[in-house]
């Protein structure tokens, strides 16, 4: 160990491990997402040193956030301390800081104040939304993968209805009720049906000189149709309920440019006042920090032990694991799969350091893929099965609670969820962020010049009250 200190220190920065050195191996955790924060429960109690490093002090269950975005749910109420999870565990520490580096033959992480050494290494740093090259999009259309993400977006959903009360022009106060979010995959079906209950059902009686009912929201996807790793039933099952509860749908008609405020698809300028970017994810850069090359989605290729090709004592899991399943096919980017992955992963590590056993292959068994739609409407795919409705929604509930992690938080959110149900209302409709530039426009941008401006394509634009 002191020759690695050596030679992670060159630079003359400081080794940051927490607890004292002893004779136990120790077991470094990069990310305490659902992988990461399994793999560290696992190891628990065991005889080896466990350091979990992540830039934020909190557990997210990202899965939900993006009822955080649309005023369901508070930020607390799907976010827990790591170090309140974990503290029973006294062979486990937590550090809070940006990894910026892996020296894999000093064996120690790089942070930005300074390094620590491992004998065993879990990367499960998770994965960011990916524009496809056109990362200027990101400001105007932000993704969903963070608590500041969901407050972003939900300022912007209600300031727009907020600017549209005080507006007296009928064009301004249909695009500045205009919500259009990028991408039909779950995340992006959740996002439209819960933008269309918060205008249809929540804010229909809290302003005087529009009529939040009458806001547009549309879902855009590129491909022939949403939820592409559903059966065509589900998803054709979604499509209906979600234009049932009047989003538009757009799909084959793929997003060309995002400018302020408007975007173009198909040829067509649609003026919105919210974008939201949910049309897919590429992984951390964590294979830049190991210095190996990633698949197309900058994964790490790993073996069947979730070892990392090329590299001694690394282990990759969750998103930024290129994993694949018995039949050579790509594991999803699941909460389930990162779940798995860590407690497979935590077991087995255990094993090898304490006992010297071989490490297993793992085996992904799927639970099933859900996507809730909205209110009393969800779709479950179990493989050789299909649920939908509201059966479909009972059991992603039920799911949804049971992952999250502690009671109190099953309690409340099981709670506010039965109440937002019996009531229709959402109590979580606070504007705490800057969503908007300094100087903020209640004036949309000009449609560029030759080119056809909408901004509710589906329906009249009518319903608002000007006088």
């Amino acid at each position: 160990m002191s020759n690695r200190k050596l030679d992670c220190a060159t630079d003359g920065s400081a080794d940051l491990t927490p607890s004292a050195v002893d004779d136990r191996p120790h077991v470094v955790i990069l990310g305490a997402g659902f992988g990461g924060l399994a793999c560290a429960q696992v190891l628990g109690g065991r005889a080896v040193r466990v350091t979990i490093i992540d830039r934020h002090n909190y557990h997210l269950f990202v899965p939900l956030l993006y009822q955080v975005a649309t005023a369901a749910l508070s930020p607390a109420d799907i976010a827990e301390p790591v170090r309140k999870v974990l503290r029973r565990h006294r062979n486990i520490d937590v550090v809070m800081g940006e990894v910026t580096g892996i020296d894999t033959d000093a064996r120690c992480v790089r942070l930005a104040s300074g390094y620590i050494p491992y004998d065993r290494l879990v990367i499960a740093t998770g994965s960011e939304y990916n524009y496809f090259g056109n990362d200027r999009w990101k400001a105007f259309a932000p993704g969903l993968k963070t608590i500041a993400d969901a407050r972003k977006i939900r300022a912007r959903v209600l300031r727009g209805f907020e600017l549209a009360e005080i507006s007296k022009d009928p064009v301004e106060q249909r695009m500045l009720t205009t919500s259009v979010v990028v991408g039909g995959g779950p995340t992006g079906v959740e996002m439209a049906g819960a933008i269309a209950e918060l205008a249809r059902w929540s804010l229909r009686r809290d302003f005087r000189n529009i009529d939040p009912t009458c806001a547009t929201t549309m879902l855009v996807e590129a491909g022939k149709r949403i939820l592409a790793p559903f059966p065509e039933d589900l998803a054709t099952y979604a499509s209906r309920r979600l234009e049932k509860m009047g989003v538009t749908v757009r799909t084959g008609q793929p997003v060309e440019d995002i400018q302020e405020s408007a975007l173009t698809i198909g040829g067509e300028v649609v003026r919105a006042r919210t974008i939201v970017w949910a049309a897919g994810v590429r992984a951390s850069p964590a294979a830049q920090w190991l210095g190996i090359e990633a698949d197309r989605l900058g994964r790490i290729p790993v073996r069947a032990d979730l070892s990392v090709q090329g590299c001694t004592n690394v282990f990759a899991i969750g998103d930024v694991a290129a994993a694949m399943d018995e039949q050579g096919q790509p594991l999803p980017g699941l909460a389930q799969v990162a779940k798995q992955q860590g407690h497979y992963l935590g077991r087995s590590l255990a094993e090898q350091l304490e006992r010297a056993s071989p490490v297993q292959h793992f085996r992904f068994r799927n639970r099933g893929n859900t996507a809730v739609i909205g209110r009393s409407a969800a779709i479950f795919d179990f493989g050789t099965r299909q649920l939908k409705g509201w059966l479909a929604w009972i059991l992603w509930a039920i799911v949804h609670v049971y992952l999250l992690v502690g009671f109190e938080k099953r309690l409340m959110v099981s709670f506010q969820w039965f109440w937002r149900w019996l009531t229709y209302q959402r109590g979580v409709r606070l504007i705490t962020d800057d969503a908007d530039p300094p100087a903020e426009r209640q004036t949309p941008p000009a449609a560029p010049a030759g080119k056809p401006s909408r901004a509710q394509p589906s329906k009249p634009q009518a319903g608002f009250k000007t006088g």
